[in-house]
């Protein structure tokens, strides 16, 4: 699903107007009763309403809207916020066609007219949609403050007031919504942490825009669904052996720390490889041969940690970091790693730790590789910013300068590849936020890569079929409960699910 920013979102809306043909107050119409149906089928039904609109086709909305709900009898105030100067057409039109309903309009033309609301009403935010690219004052400030002080339950058509579709709204006044309803895809804003606060739950309805504006449409975001994880899955052969699916290794564990290197181990054997090696220190041999069997285990140079590395230029693919450790000999250790193995490699946890303090080390680090840094682990590779929307911006910028692709973990984890496109997951669930989820992601993901699946793929279908089986194991035993091996052992059924 192509996530489009504002220009190409009107764009659509135009191409449909033309190629079905229909005329924009009835696409209007089609919005509002997306609106309405949505309303009446999650318990709204004869609730009192007040809404406020202001004079662009957002307020033609809320003004179709209330048109809708007062023909069927609910209790509509309407609030207009007065500019002294005349609406869009389509909001003129709905305008007049409002005054022939029982709904009660009021206007709004300074601070001495905002009035308190009605305790239980249910308050629609139609002021100021997508299109707003500066940030409120005035009057527009004064409504939204008053609204998200009034203690009701707000429903934002199309965006919360104040936010940007795009970019950053943070210091903006932005109305906080309980629900936000907006049209047929997914906006940038919607897919970043902290605009959560504003957006509330999230709904996309559909209202029938044109399906062949995304033939020819482009855009540099994508949010993978099942639809693309299922064409990006490679089937099995059934003439086929364990070679055919390639041989990886896993640097992993230190003393105290081995539970990592076998959540990992686990999931890359669950990804569908064929062989793994784990290269682990003395110490944790034998807790790694009894609790993943079928994994191979190398011993390497050190008791607690790992000091050297053997040859590795045999293995398809190479993941490294989990349960290694903070040890000021991983820096050489992962320099030793990149001027040795030219293959891409999956870098996660305490390895991302070591090259934050020898950042040189991102010019030697073979091309396409992978490295799946949390917020934190991203920061200190690259510096502390301020906003989700400048750690996006950054995360292409230095996939792109390094050849590499980074996974952003988060609630829509992201990745950016080094072409310029980013791809925010759909997958996932609030119980997945538990210690030991991220070294499965690693063994996944190293475990695709090692099938040999391009980079790119590996690591978007690793971050999707990941949370598909967080969800399979939540739905089945709570967020609450769920731990990290709950997603390795639902990965058998994410991949079915997928197929």
């Amino acid at each position: 699903m192509q996530i489009f920013d504002t220009a190409k979102i009107k764009a659509w809306d135009e191409y449909t107007i033309t190629k079905e043909p229909v005329t924009s107050i009835e696409l209007m119409e089609r919005a509002a009763k997306a609106c309405f149906e949505w309303l009446i089928q999650h318990n709204y039904k004869s609730r009192s309403f007040s809404i406020f609109c202001s004079k662009g086709n957002n307020g033609g909305d809320g003004l179709a809207l209330a048109r809708m709900l007062s023909n069927t009898g609910h209790a509509v105030i309407v609030y207009i916020l007065e500019f002294g100067y005349m609406g869009t057409n389509d909001f003129q039109a709905n305008l007049a066609r409002l005054h022939d309903t029982q709904a009660n309009i009021n206007y709004i033309s300074g601070e001495e007219n905002i009035k308190e609301i009605n305790e239980y009403d249910i308050v629609i935010d139609a002021i100021l949609g997508s299109g707003l690219n500066r940030g409120l004052d005035g009057l527009t400030a004064s409504v939204v403050q008053h609204l998200n002080a009034s203690g009701n339950e707000i429903i934002s058509i199309d965006i919360p007031t104040g936010l940007f579709a795009d970019k950053s709204a943070e210091g903006n006044t932005v109305i906080r919504a309980s629900h936000t309803l907006s049209f047929q895809c997914y906006k940038l804003a919607f897919l970043v942490q902290e605009n959560q606060k504003y957006t509330g739950q999230l709904h996309i309805l559909n209202i029938g825009l044109h399906e062949d504006f995304l033939k020819t449409a482009v855009s540099n975001f994508i949010l993978v669904d099942g639809s693309l994880a299922h064409d990006l899955l490679r089937p099995r052969k059934k003439f086929s052996h364990k070679g055919d699916y390639g041989h990886g290794a896993l640097i992993t564990g230190s003393l105290g720390m081995m539970g990592a290197s076998a959540l990992c181990a686990k999931a890359f054997m669950r990804s569908g490889a064929g062989k793994l090696t784990c290269h682990i220190p003395a110490s944790g041999n034998i807790i790694l041969q009894i609790v993943v069997p079928e994994a191979m285990c190398k011993i390497e140079k050190g008791d607690d940690h790992i000091k050297s590395l053997s040859p590795l230029e045999k293995y398809d693919a190479v993941g490294i970091g989990p349960g290694l450790g903070l040890h000021d000999s991983h820096t050489s250790l992962l320099a030793s790693l990149f001027k040795e193995y030219k293959k891409p490699v999956v870098v996660d946890a305490d390895a991302l730790n070591a090259l934050s303090k020898s950042i040189a080390l991102l010019s030697e680090i073979p091309p396409l590789s992978i490295l799946t840094p949390h917020a934190r682990e991203f920061e200190r590779l690259f510096g502390t910013l301020n906003t989700d929307f400048s750690r996006i911006e950054m995360a292409l910028s230095k996939a792109k300068e390094f050849n590499i692709i980074i996974v952003l973990k988060g609630s829509h984890t992201f990745v950016a590849t080094p072409g310029g496109m980013g791809y925010f997951n759909h997958s996932g669930n609030p119980g997945m936020a538990t210690g030991g989820t991220g070294d499965v992601l690693t063994g996944i993901i190293t475990g695709l890569l090692c099938q040999g699946y391009p980079p790119e793929h590996a690591a978007i279908l690793g971050v999707y079929v990941h949370g598909l089986a967080g969800d399979l194991a939540a739905a089945e035993l709570s967020q609450q409960s769920l731990i990290a091996g709950d997603v390795t052992d639902h990965l058998g059924k994410a991949f079915r699910t997928i197929q």
